[in-house]
């Protein structure tokens, strides 16, 4: 029994928009099946991560290709992470490197970038979050000649202090996830490897003292930003023969969000359980083949049914009449 879960970045997830908060409802449904496949947003929390055992961590863009057949996932013991970042590297990224070898294990080396990477956020029509990359090429080009198994980047994100201030303040879309995403998807692309990014801390980000939304918390408490994306890479699945679309049972995403994996996974007959709970700032309309849950407890339902092999309509009342088909009828 394997599910997919995903939570996209940059449109105000009321679960897992944040940072990493969405992670409780990732280890419920991970307890509910074999492997759950999600994708960094969901775990992702600055310096903390804690994704399930059986949970696999893969690119968006690997995820998508992933769910169109286009790509198999072989799981590994452990990739050879390489970390590239910008000069001057701070010590809080040298210390990040070092703690994720000292407690995990993990083959982690860095790599200073000869072209700086310049991501900016922005928010398109106020609401979501998007962005420009620069010099991603030249960072395909420079680790090309390196050996490594997946691709970890910790750069500065631009960000409209205004913007920045609103979010802290009043919360709503974070504006550095959509630019994040942007820049992950183009070089895992190009790379066909695992990649994720960390934002490197500002000065002004290391002065917060305040209370924040609990959601938000974990990157308040936060220095390097850098340890989730560590821990995800550490054992992110890689391209080759393993695991395909047709081992995966159920697809989970918010309510009134359709994209290419929705679309990969009804081509394919898999089912989509879209959760309530979880609104975002899109009003996608969803094709009548959605599976529509108040949260991701009943989600949790589905999945348990699904694994026990217990239709839905068997443990709900009224139980109908059963359906019988005259001769000749379709």
């Amino acid at each position: 029994m394997n599910a997919v879960m995903i939570i996209p970045t940059g449109i105000g997830c009321a679960i897992g928009g944040h940072a990493g908060d969405a992670t409780p409802a990732a280890k419920l449904l991970a307890a509910c099946c074999d492997k759950l496949i999600l994708h960094p947003n969901v775990v992702n929390a600055s310096d903390i991560n804690e994704m399930p055992a059986n949970a696999l961590y893969v690119e968006g863009s690997m995820l998508d290709r992933f769910l169109e057949g286009e790509i198999e996932l072989r799981q590994v013991r452990q990739n050879r992470i390489l970390l590239v970042v910008n000069p001057p590297i701070h010590n809080e990224t040298i210390n990040a490197a070092s703690a994720a070898r000292a407690t995990i294990g993990a083959r982690v080396e860095i790599l200073q970038l000869q072209t700086p990477l310049k991501m900016t956020a922005r928010m398109e029509q106020s609401k979501i979050a998007s962005g420009m990359v620069e010099g991603w090429e030249e960072l395909i080009q420079q680790v090309s000649q390196y050996d490594f198994d997946a691709l970890a980047i910790a750069s500065e994100i631009k960000v409209d202090p205004i913007v920045e201030q609103n979010y802290w303040e009043k919360g709503g879309v974070n504006p550095w996830g959509g630019v994040e995403a942007i820049a992950s998807r183009l070089i895992a692309t190009a790379l066909n490897k695992p990649v994720a990014h960390a934002p490197v801390s500002t000065e002004e980000a290391k002065d917060f003292d305040f209370v924040a939304d609990p959601r938000m918390a974990a990157e308040v408490i936060s220095w390097a930003f850098l340890h989730c994306v560590l821990k995800g890479l550490h054992r992110a699945p890689r391209i080759g023969t393993g695991l395909s679309v047709r081992d995966i049972d159920c697809l989970i995403t918010p309510i009134n969000c359709v994209g290419r994996p929705h679309k990969a996974c009804l081509s394919m007959g898999i089912p989509v359980i879209a959760v309530k709970e979880n609104s975002t700032v899109l009003h996608d309309t969803m094709p009548n083949e959605f599976i529509v849950v108040e949260n991701y407890l009943e989600a949790a339902g589905f999945l348990m049914s699904m694994r026990a092999g217990v239709s839905r309509e068997s443990v709900r009342r009224p139980l109908l009449e059963t359906c019988i088909h005259q001769c000749g009828e379709q």
